[in-house]
C-alpha cells in the first residue's frame, strides 16, 4: 500500500472512529432502555449513568387507564399518570433532554397492577378506547415532551383480536399525528400475553419498533444455554423484529449477570443479533449502584464502534 493510499485509509478509519464516539443513533446495535419511576425510592433521571455512545430511552412506568370512581376497572382508554410526579415531571423530562442529546424518554401503558388491583386491558368497545386513548395520551405525551410509548399490558379482559385492533389502531393514529416518533411492546413467554401480543404482532408488525421481551419472566436460575434458546425463540415469534434482551435488578428470575447475562450477550453480538438492552428497573438499581446499566451500556457503546469500523 503507497503513503497516498494509507494516509486516505488512516483519514477514513479516524473519521469512522469520531463518528462511533459522537453519533449515538443506531437503533440496531446500541439501544438501552431503562424502566423508571414506578416506585416513589427517590431515584431521579439524572442519577442513572447514560454512556453518549448509546441512545438512551428512559421508559416511564406507568401510564394506566384507571380510575377509582370506575366499575369495573380500569376505565376505558382515558389515561392518567401514575409514576412519581414528583420526580419525573414535565420539566425534568425536558431537562434530562436538553443535557443529553441522545437521550429519549417514552411512556409504558398498563403494567401489572396500580394500587394492588390488577392492570386490565378492559375496552368497551374499539372505537371508544381508541378515542379515548388517542385523546388522553396525546395530552400526557404533549406535556411531558415524550417521544414514544411502550405497551406492558400483562391481564386482559378482552380477545387478542380486540387487543390487536384497540393498540395497532392507537400507534398507527399516534404516529400519522407525529405525536410520538417510535413504539414498543413488552410481552412474555406465558400462554395468554404471548396470544395477546403475537396476535399484535402480525397485524401491526411493521409499525412497532422494539421489541422489549421480558426475559427474566423466565425462572431464576436461567443457564446461557437455555436463555439462548429463548432469544432464538422469540426472535422467530417476532420476526423481523428489534428483540432486545433484559434484566431485572429486583432479582426475580431469568439469566442473571452472575450466571452469565452478559456471556450471552457477548454470543448473540458475535451472530450480529444482539440489537439492544432494557432494564427493569432504575427504582431498584439504585441500590446496587447502577452496575449493570454501566456495564451493558458500555458493551453496547463498543458493539455500535466495532460495527462502524
Amino acid at each position: 500500500m503507497g503513503f497516498s493510499k494509507l494516509f486516505i485509509f488512516l483519514f477514513i478509519l479516524q473519521t469512522l472512529l469520531a463518528m462511533a464516539l459522537t453519533q449515538p443513533t443506531d437503533q440496531k446495535t446500541n439501544i438501552f432502555r431503562e424502566y423508571i419511576g414506578s416506585v416513589s425510592n427517590n431515584v431521579t433521571f439524572a442519577d442513572v449513568p447514560i454512556n453518549p455512545n448509546v441512545e438512551f430511552h428512559y421508559i416511564l412506568a406507568f401510564a394506566i387507564d384507571y380510575t377509582t370512581s370506575s366499575s369495573p376497572h380500569p376505565t376505558d382508554g382515558k389515561f392518567d399518570v401514575f409514576w412519581d410526579t414528583h420526580n419525573f415531571s414535565p420539566s425534568e423530562v425536558t431537562a434530562i433532554k436538553n443535557q443529553h442529546s441522545n437521550v429519549k424518554v417514552a411512556l409504558s401503558l398498563g403494567g401489572d397492577s396500580v394500587k394492588k388491583e390488577k392492570c386490565y386491558f378492559s375496552p368497551f368497545s374499539v372505537d371508544s378506547w381508541v378515542s379515548n386513548a388517542v385523546s388522553s395520551l396525546t395530552k400526557i405525551i404533549k406535556e411531558y415532551n415524550l417521544d414514544g410509548i411502550d405497551i406492558d399490558y400483562e391481564q386482559f379482559h378482552a380477545d387478542p383480536e380486540i387487543f390487536a385492533k384497540c393498540i395497532g389502531k392507537l400507534i398507527t393514529t399516534l404516529k400519522n399525528n407525529g405525536v410520538i416518533s417510535f413504539a414498543s411492546i413488552a410481552p412474555f413467554d406465558d400462554d395468554e400475553v404471548q396470544s395477546h401480543y403475537l396476535a399484535l404482532w402480525k397485524s401491526y408488525g411493521d409499525i412497532i419498533d422494539y421489541v422489549n421481551f421480558q426475559f427474566y419472566a423466565y425462572d431464576k436460575g436461567t443457564t446461557v444455554y437455555q436463555f439462548m434458546n429463548y432469544f432464538h425463540m422469540q426472535s422467530s415469534n417476532y420476526e423481523g423484529g428489534n428483540i432486545l434482551v433484559s434484566l431485572t435488578t429486583e432479582g426475580r428470575g431469568g439469566l442473571s449477570p452472575e450466571n452469565g447475562f452478559f456471556k450471552a450477550c457477548d454470543m448473540l453480538k458475535s451472530e450480529g443479533k444482539l440489537n439492544g438492552i432494557f432494564v427493569w428497573s432504575a427504582d431498584t438499581s439504585k441500590g446496587l449502584g447502577f452496575r449493570y446499566e454501566e456495564q451493558s451500556q458500555a458493551l453496547l457503546a463498543v458493539s455500535h464502534l466495532h460495527s462502524l469500523v
